[in-house]
């Protein structure tokens, strides 16, 4: 349920109708846009009786809503959600580039890989400390010590980082580490998970799972964003279909689809769906031809030694290229619109 306040609505009425909802024992979230403010009520609202609230203060319109996902609606916050990771705007006027190794091997790579990051113009450094994988027999990531890394590479490259909560048991670990959580698509649905990331301060990016529709991952996001944490950011990682040419089909159409559905950033993962490096630069451009807020790349220092997902990660030379060539693309792009 939506409670929809005039334009010129005091502070005092807002916070009269904030307190009159969880006198009836629901929750409500207050989302300010650019002209006035909407007010989320979550819970059961079927047997609300709206009258309670329409006859306050300040109070245009009381909606009722029907779809799964309320507070990632746009029809909730029309104006784009901005997400601040230290300097970085994720959401803003500017893409953001995330990039790293899929999986932090010891200090001096994950290092390695920061430093290049940095010096080829990345925004934040990507890595995984706990890696969930298909066999149990597979490499399942440093753990405590691949944050313990992370922190040093954060330290020395001053970069932001992001990294991975695979279950509820490591979760405060991860919170206490990365200045991004990421959870991964294996886990979009795993709702405790979802709750468990809708309580931390952290920014959440959630990708999408491999079998996920839209709606299901809206719905996913709606989990966390129910808890109080309304930073989330939606990405786009592939999705499995009768293709075998590639790890993934990336679901390009997605991007401007979900910008008509959500005021969530939206980010391209090129390295998964591609599976194969040579194709990860072409699906990267595409992803920002669409209208994605950025991208995360895998980027490793010696692809061919790396422990996990080597055939995806580019190497550092082709990651440097690449940024000089978004680059350029951008320099062209601000003298034509002068």
């Amino acid at each position: 349920m939506l409670v929809v306040m005039y334009k010129n609505a005091t502070e005092e009425q807002i916070e009269r109708v904030l307190e009159i909802v969880e006198e009836l024992g629901y929750k409500p979230i207050p989302n300010p846009g650019a002209s006035r403010m909407v007010i989320n009520i979550t819970g059961d609202v079927d047997l609300l009786d709206s009258s309670r609230i329409e006859g306050l203060g300040g109070v245009m319109k009381v909606i009722r809503v029907t779809k799964p996902y309320r507070l990632a609606d746009i029809e909730v916050k029309p104006d784009p959600t901005v997400i601040e990771v230290g300097d970085v705007e994720i959401g803003g006027s500017r893409r953001v580039i995330i990039a790293g190794p899929c999986s932090v091997e010891s200090l001096d790579q994950i290092v390695e890989a920061a430093l290049a990051v940095k010096e080829c113009g990345g925004d934040i450094l990507r890595g995984g400390a706990f890696k969930p994988r298909t066999s149990p027999y597979s490499f399942q990531g440093l753990g405590g010590e691949g944050l313990k890394h992370l922190k040093e590479a954060r330290r020395r490259s001053g970069l932001p980082i992001i990294t991975e909560a695979v279950d509820i048991e490591s979760f405060e670990l991860v919170e206490a580490t990365a200045d991004i959580v990421q959870i991964g698509a294996r886990n979009m649905q795993n709702y405790s998970l979802l709750k468990r990331a809708g309580r931390s301060p952290k920014p959440v990016m959630l990708k999408r799972g491999i079998s996920a529709t839209l709606n299901e991952l809206l719905a996913a996001a709606e989990y966390i964003m129910s808890e109080g944490n309304q930073e989330v950011i939606l990405c786009e990682r592939g999705i499995r279909t009768q293709n075998n040419h590639v790890r993934f089909t990336l679901d390009l159409a997605s991007i401007p689809v979900l910008r008509g559905l959500t005021h969530l950033p939206l980010i391209i993962d090129p390295s998964h769906a591609a599976g194969k490096r040579d194709i990860v630069i072409p699906l990267a451009r595409a992803g920002l031809a669409v209208g994605a807020d950025g991208l995360i790349i895998e980027v490793h220092p010696r692809p061919d030694e790396a422990l996990v997902d080597g055939a995806q990660s580019l190497t550092i030379e082709m990651f440097r290229s690449f940024m000089d060539s978004i680059n350029e693309d951008q320099l062209l792009t601000d003298a034509r619109s002068k």
